[in-house]
């Protein structure tokens, strides 16, 4: 069910329809004698009075034949994110009820908590809102239609752009992460990629006759048993005329994985579509940096590769020298994200010369075991992008936990044929010791932090501000992040 939401300075007079009204933790809503008669007040007030000591965040009644009242509550000490919250709680309470046409009065909203209430809580419902239906061949067209009556300042004016470029860069992550292997390979997403120029963004394919020539061979390893190619692709903003180093977000885009001749189980295989989730973020966000206007320079770097199975394959036990010059063994071909990254990090390091660098990747299901679908593993070479990046994940409640990096962790990825290899044989520490890896390729101790998001990049049963699927983790974090402390 899509969702469109039009906005209206002042109410039309009507005595039908469904009225939604905000009222406090206990229901009790501002000024009720300014949306109803004598009488009507008098009988809301009464069932209100009874609704005191309810768990429930919205209740509706019929308020005649003709008339529905929804009251939404307003909980004490409310912050952005429980307002969000509160958003797509009201989108699930209207998708049950089948409500397809409504007004909000948003005047009715008492002590307005917080910075702009009702664009919050708009934005949350719209990012519930989302579907991936497009390989519906029977399309049922339901959409609700909000009417949201009352005054707008500039400062919602303002954010209400900001929202919509974050549910715009949101909402292309998921579809990007949503798409199946057969329509998403590595050709057709960089082709994707190169449309976003229509934004102001700066697209470089970088394709596999450059990457032979540059050196990329543990990001070439990996795809070379596809009959796709594997690209390196860059998506530039500069939103900062000052020639201020670029802040650099980088992404896994293994658009499906198989595991190669380390053959992944049968069971489940088909969610390595979303394989690709750490890119998608790094291009949702750089689009909706785009769309917004933000003012700093900003790369974006994904590596886009097919993990297959051919005669042309990689091989466990293969060594390849990567970007840095650096030489890996391979023992597992399902270890390859961290094969991707090593070459799309240093060649970011070396080429942009970033402030720092930022990773994302559904990089290893051991994340998963320590921190299942609430926290994504955060690793870090720097206490104060760590800081930066924790508050900011808490604030938009796509939360994050710091795990251990230490250079004793190395010799478990030491190797006896090259100067590594990519899996720790002795078992244990998986996701650190994948971290511990990717450091290697950070020569120049830039600021650097790895986000493992294998357990936040889709959900199957959905979750606050999304349903079931993709879940567009990262693009929100990272936009807070970088405007609570660069812009």
């Amino acid at each position: 069910m899509s969702v469109q939401v039009i906005y209206i300075n002042k109410a039309k007079s009507s005595s039908s329809g469904v009225f939604a009204l905000f009222g406090d933790d206990k229901f009790q809503v501002k000024n009720l004698s300014a949306y109803f008669s004598k009488n009507e007040t008098s009988y809301i007030e009464k069932i209100l009075k009874n609704k005191e000591n309810t768990k429930e965040n919205i209740i509706s009644f019929n308020l005649n034949h003709i008339s529905t009242v929804i009251i939404i509550s307003i909980k004490k000490n409310i912050k952005g994110s429980g307002v969000e919250n509160l958003g797509a709680q009201f989108y699930s309470f209207i998708k049950k009820n089948k409500i397809q046409n409504l007004s909000i009065h948003s005047e009715s909203v008492k002590n307005k908590p917080g910075k702009d209430f009702i664009g919050r809580f708009v934005h949350g419902l719209k990012l519930k809102s989302y579907e991936f239906n497009i390989y519906k061949t029977k399309k049922i067209k339901n959409v609700t239609t909000i009417s949201l009556i009352g005054k707008q300042s500039a400062l919602a004016l303002k954010n209400k752009l900001k929202f919509k470029a974050l549910e715009e860069g949101t909402f292309f992550t998921r579809d990007l992460v949503s798409e199946p292997g057969n329509i998403l390979h590595p050709d057709e997403y960089a082709k994707r990629l190169i449309k976003l120029k229509k934004y102001g963004l700066k697209v470089t394919v970088y394709d596999q006759k450059k990457l032979k020539k540059l050196g990329c061979n543990a990001l070439l390893g990996v795809g070379q048993g596809s009959i796709r190619g594997s690209y390196l692709v860059t998506v530039e903003w500069k939103g900062n005329k000052s020639k201020s180093k670029p802040l650099a977000f980088v992404g896994k885009g293994v658009c499906f994985d198989t595991g190669g001749y380390s053959l992944k189980p049968a069971k489940f295989m088909e969610d390595m579509t979303y394989d690709m989730a750490g890119s998608a973020a790094v291009v949702g966000l750089m689009k909706t940096l785009a769309l917004r206007k933000a003012k700093i320079n900003a790369v974006g770097v994904v590596g886009l590769v097919e993990n297959m199975v051919s005669g042309n394959a990689q091989r466990p036990g293969d060594i390849v020298k990567s970007y840095s010059g650096k030489t890996i063994e391979v023992l597992n071909t399902d270890a390859e994200g961290r094969l991707v990254l090593a070459d799309a990090l240093t060649f970011t390091e070396k080429k942009f010369k970033p402030e720092l660098m930022v990773d994302l990747a559904t990089l290893t299901g051991a994340i998963i075991v320590s921190l299942g679908s609430e926290y994504a593993g955060l690793f870090s070479n720097d206490d104060k992008l760590s800081k930066q990046l924790l508050e900011a994940g808490e604030r938009v409640n796509e939360k994050l936990w710091r795990m251990p990096l230490h250079k004793n962790f190395d010799k478990l990825m030491d190797s006896k044929n090259a100067d590594m290899q990519n899996i720790n044989y002795v078992g244990g520490a998986g996701s650190t010791t994948a971290a511990q890896f990717l450091q290697r390729f950070i020569l120049n101790k830039t600021s650097w932090a790895h986000l493992d998001i294998a357990g936040m990049a889709f959900s199957k049963y959905g979750g606050a501000l999304n349903p079931s699927g993709a879940t567009g983790y990262g693009v929100r974090l990272l936009n807070q992040f970088v405007e609570d402390n660069y812009e």
